[in-house]
């Protein structure tokens, strides 16, 4: 029979997977809705952002609790401390997903743009490194978490070469200036929520080796 802390150990793992869940799908939204596919309804995005926002506040409530009323061992303790960290980096991940999918309405040009600057490819890397984020927490996979910070050094340069594109255009095409700035900006937020993606890489690395390391070493080709 399961102790009272394994219980809610499980429990912790279970709404982490959960709130990763959700914020892959906002992540997936803000894809679709960045590249002008059809999206979800307005309604839907604003449940999982609810359900996420409720998801994080019960992560840190079963944290504190064990916290309080167990006494964990050193590699519960990591996992512990590395949830609660790894909790509020994917709801900022949703928090960003949502920003994407505002400012994605008001890139009038933004598939013109899209096409131009090749931002299809730096969004489904985006869809791929939340996907093995996810997969890298759940199943503790350190193979992943190499391929993450890989990743997140990939859009942050394909990112920075179309920024420098997209301003050169606003330069030389006044009517771009509106949608060229929204999508610099979005681009901006997808290089943070890559930034969250290795964070939480980097939590699970910790967890997994009771070590601290970046992606600086471990992001080289």
């Amino acid at each position: 029979m399961a102790s009272q802390l394994e219980t809610e150990l499980e429990k912790l793992k279970g709404a982490i997977i959960k709130i990763s869940n959700l914020a892959e799908i906002q992540v997936f939204e803000a894809m679709k809705a960045l590249l002008s596919e059809p999206v979800t309804e307005k309604k839907e995005v604003k449940k999982t952002e609810n359900k996420i926002d409720k998801l994080d506040v019960k992560i840190e409530d079963i944290c504190q609790s064990v916290f309080a009323l167990q006494q964990p061992v050193a590699s519960d303790l990591r996992f512990i401390m590395s949830a609660m960290q790894i909790s509020n980096e994917i709801e900022r991940i949703g928090d960003l997903a949502i920003s994407v999918i505002k400012r994605a309405k008001s890139i009038n040009e933004k598939h013109e743009l899209v096409i131009k600057f090749d931002i299809t490819d730096i969004a489904r890397e985006v869809e791929a490194i939340t996907i093995k984020t996810g997969r890298c927490f759940q199943m503790l996979d350190e193979t992943a978490i190499g391929e993450i910070f890989i990743l997140d050094v990939s859009i942050k340069d394909k990112s920075a070469d179309a920024i420098q594109n997209i301003i050169q255009e606003m330069k030389t095409n006044s009517k771009s200036v509106v949608s060229g700035t929204n999508l610099v900006i979005v681009l901006k937020h997808i290089e943070r929520i890559a930034d969250h993606c290795t964070n939480i890489a980097e939590s699970v690395y910790f967890m997994i080796n009771a070590k601290i390391v970046k992606h600086e070493k471990l992001g080289k080709k």
